[in-house]
């Protein structure tokens, strides 16, 4: 087992064992615990009473959380034809078909989310083994395939998510960093905390939110009381 630093000891100690803390308190005591040299993300980690294995318990989406994550992203669009211009005027950092296509196969990767026309999917979708371990794959459930691309280039910029729960059950999200106000972090929290509530799965049964925790990028847990 790894040795914890003596910061991280020191952030340890700030937080009360097995104490649950109301949201407010949790943001201020992960910003306390946000001790590194850089301006630490502020993460949100929820167990949902989910089993993954199965399509129908599957949490998965996109949110615009309503203060941003405090990073700026950048967008590719895979379009052509008039939507080129669409796509410029809307901010998009990078904007092609096959161009883009060859530079992927070739290995380049620096942009954070991809969006594309749906008559692009047909060539986009060969970059499938490429693009999606990276979480970079356009899907049209989380609206990154769609005609109106201006819409889908300010979500983005403004701060849009992705969730999605992993082998256990969690969800493992950014809320902003450490530098926000403590009111900004909690608005992003309870916005994202309302989506997941709001899109719990048919077939969940017994307790859908089983635990919430916050933590600075290099700092502890700290638990949130249930809602």
């Amino acid at each position: 087992m790894a040795k914890k630093s003596k910061k991280y000891r020191a952030a340890a100690e700030l937080i009360e064992s097995g104490k649950l803390y109301d949201v407010d308190a949790a943001v201020e005591l992960a910003k306390k615990t946000a001790t590194a040299k850089f301006d630490e993300t502020i993460e949100m980690h929820v167990r949902l009473g989910v089993d993954p294995k199965y399509a129908d318990q599957q949490v998965r989406g996109a949110v615009v959380l309503p203060n941003g994550i405090g990073k700026s992203k950048r967008v590719l669009v895979f379009t052509k034809g008039e939507k080129v211009k669409e796509a410029e005027a809307a901010g998009a950092d990078f904007v092609g078909s096959d161009e883009l296509i060859e530079k992927i196969k070739g290995g380049w990767f620096d942009f954070d989310v991809a969006v594309a026309t749906p008559d692009m999917m047909g060539v986009v979708g060969r970059l499938g083994k490429l693009l999606g371990p990276r979480g970079l794959m356009p899907n049209p459930k989380l609206g990154t395939v769609t005609m109106d691309l201006a819409k889908a280039i300010n979500e983005q910029k403004a701060g849009k998510i992705e969730y999605r729960t992993d082998k256990a059950g969690n969800i493992h999200c950014p809320i902003g960093k450490a530098s926000f106000e403590n009111q900004k972090l909690a608005e992003n929290y309870q916005t994202l905390l309302d989506t997941l509530i709001r899109v719990k799965p048919a077939a969940a049964k017994g307790q859908y939110v089983k635990s919430i925790t916050l933590s600075a990028t290099m700092g502890p847990g700290v638990s949130v009381v249930l809602p």
